[in-house]
């Protein structure tokens, strides 16, 4: 069984408005352009866009995906408002740039937390 650490409570777990905005933004993209971002992209939107607590577990992934996805934003089409490119709706779908941050500072607390 998976021990959520301590150093962060519920609240601190808690995605941030922009976060849900961002992950919202991003199912509605992938409704409407037929793309963009995996099954587990979408269940991360929905988790986050429900502004469900994240977890340990959550938080690495999150971090892990930023970290890999980050030259996505070097990409064609990247927030083309008329046909924004897939790497672009997959980024809202995990919280958007307010996710990158969030999620940055949590897996911070955490290693700090874990010495």
């Amino acid at each position: 069984m998976l021990i959520d650490h301590p150093a962060l409570s519920d609240k601190d777990r808690t995605p941030p408005a922009a976060v849900a905005k961002a992950a919202l933004k991003g199912l509605e993209l992938r409704e409407e352009h037929g793309r963009g971002g995996t099954e587990v992209g979408v269940r991360r939107a929905e988790q986050l866009g429900a502004r469900e607590t994240v977890s340990d577990r959550d938080i690495k992934s999150m971090y892990s995906y930023f970290a890999r996805h980050a030259v996505d934003k070097y990409g064609r089409d990247w927030d083309n408002r008329a046909r924004p490119s897939a790497g672009y709706i997959a980024w809202q779908l995990w919280g958007g740039d307010a996710g990158r941050e969030w999620i940055d500072g949590l897996r911070a607390r955490l290693r700090e937390a874990q010495g």
